[in-house]
């Protein structure tokens, strides 16, 4: 019982969380634009970051901003499991959410 209690506790924080991120939709978009623009090295991996992100997560989120990389690596971690990603695809959203 106390197991659900903190399982439920923590999908509500995550689902809490799902309105911040899509309120920094074009904000993110063009800041990570920009990013792969202005970086010669590292321009094809961010792309292809970006573009994993636009695979697997954009059907239902807008990509934020502003997150600390621990926050980033929990919803992703649970996401993971949500949207069957895998390791290389985690690692390259994790990437896109902190360049």
């Amino acid at each position: 019982m106390i197991r659900m209690q903190k399982f439920i506790g923590g999908l509500m924080v995550v689902v809490m969380m799902i309105p911040a991120l899509t309120q920094m939709e074009a904000k993110t978009r063009t800041k990570k634009a920009e990013l792969a623009q202005s970086t010669s090295t590292g321009t094809d991996q961010s792309e292809h970051d970006q573009e994993v992100f636009q695979r697997h997560c954009s059907r239902c989120h807008n990509a934020p901003e502003g997150f600390p990389p621990q926050i980033s690596g929990t919803i992703i971690r649970h996401m993971r499991v949500r949207a069957s990603l895998s390791a290389a695809d985690e690692r390259a959203i994790l990437r896109f959410m902190n360049p």
